[in-house]
């Protein structure tokens, strides 16, 4: 499995460029609303931060993905005081019962409320509505040759593997599905996927 490229030309980005920017402002204008709650929530839960950054790889290199925090503060140094816990975080960089997060962090993450501010990301450029998962830079070894996807599109706020497989899958097959979406690209598949999203947000299939 050597590099390659991915099945979108200079016109294609141009035409999902401008979708990008065209639902991302849309979304987002709707969404206002329930971002505020959200983040007032959030606020009077701990009284913490309510935004978290998390440093993910993008085609221009690395950038902050932006979201609202499900977790509890200092919530990091848990893995890096439990060995155990940190090696079962790198079997697949999720912990189904992650003692990190916090009640109502589960909650906006079954809904995926917390993923609502990558739409300032989809509007900077530095995501996509629809594309491969974001992953950190550690993530990276888990793509082998397949990493250059990353080089090659921009993270999306939904996608195929979070459409068809999410977390029920392993990280091998959501390798092989992230590969197939960036080989066999094209507007179509993207409405495809953009159609079946509220149905698996609502579903919280493989949310945790």
């Amino acid at each position: 499995m050597g590099e390659t490229s991915s099945a979108i030309g200079t016109a294609n980005q141009i035409i999902k460029r401008v979708l990008d920017v065209t639902m991302a402002s849309i979304l987002l204008l709707l969404c206002l609303p329930v971002i505020a709650v959200v983040a007032l929530l959030i606020k009077c839960q701990d009284g913490g931060p309510v935004l978290y950054r998390r440093r993910v790889v993008g085609t221009g290199g690395e950038f902050d993905a932006f979201k609202l925090r499900s977790m509890f503060v200092g919530a990091d140094r848990t893995l890096d005081e439990n060995l155990p816990l940190r090696a079962a975080f790198r079997q697949n960089f999720k912990l189904k019962d992650d003692p990190r997060i916090t009640r109502f962090g589960r909650v906006i993450r079954r809904l995926s409320l917390d993923e609502l501010p990558q739409l300032f990301n989809i509007l900077t450029g530095q995501m996509s509505l629809i594309g491969p998962r974001m992953i950190t830079s550690e993530e990276l070894e888990k793509f082998g040759e397949a990493r250059w996807i990353f080089r090659k599109m921009k993270p999306g706020l939904t996608g195929y593997w979070q459409v068809y497989g999410r977390q029920d899958v392993s990280y091998a097959r959501r390798v092989e599905m992230e590969l197939y979406y960036a080989e066999n690209w094209s507007l179509r598949l993207d409405l495809k996927i953009l159609m079946k999203t509220p149905l698996a947000v609502l579903r919280g299939a493989g949310a945790y």
